[in-house]
């Protein structure tokens, strides 16, 4: 067992190594305060299967992905990468999808939802289905969040629901409390 959990690792790092997803998460800004972008990057999932020939890594069950104090949870990831013999001006990653119980962390703030697609090569992340997005106690609920990494802005909206009628983004603030 111990010897299947060591040739595991040896293998992810090769990949990951190959894929660039070191440099790819580098990008990953904080969703809200500082983040140590060179710090190293583990992932835990209970498979791991890569498609050379698609440029792909697919994390499977219980994703786990850790930098620093950035934390990317989701039930499968899906890490695009580019072939460095194609393109040795733009190696790494160029897309990083994430499927089911998808949770970000940050010091500061929480995101959560069904599905999310970070993209590598525009700085930005987008979260769809039953999102929310949470710092302290303050809490916005909609359909879908885009974050442009760049500006730092982040977007929550909400879409129809099946009988046609428009949904409502729903927030709620919550003032800090005086001290005496």
């Amino acid at each position: 067992m111990r010897r299947a959990r060591i040739a595991f690792y040896f293998a992810l790092a090769i990949i990951l190594s190959a894929a660039g997803l070191k440099p790819a998460l580098a990008q990953l800004e904080d969703l809200g305060g500082k983040h140590d972008s060179q710090a190293p990057i583990e992932i835990t999932a209970d498979t791991l299967e890569v498609r050379q020939a698609e440029n792909l890594a697919i994390f499977r069950g219980d994703v786990d992905a850790i930098q620093g104090d950035m934390l990317l949870k989701a039930d499968i990831l899906v890490v695009h990468y580019r072939d460095n013999s194609e393109s040795p001006d733009a190696p790494g990653i160029s897309q990083i999808d994430a499927e089911g119980n998808v949770f970000v962390s940050s010091p500061n703030e929480t995101a959560q939802g069904e599905r999310g697609v970070y993209d590598v090569d525009n700085k930005k992340i987008w979260l769809s289905g039953s999102v929310i997005l949470t710092q302290g106690e303050n809490i916005i609920q909609g359909d879908e969040l885009e974050f442009d990494l760049v500006s730092g802005k982040s977007k929550v909206m909400s879409a129809a629901s099946e009988n046609g009628e428009r949904k409502r983004v729903h927030g709620l603030f919550v003032p800090k409390k005086e001290e005496n």
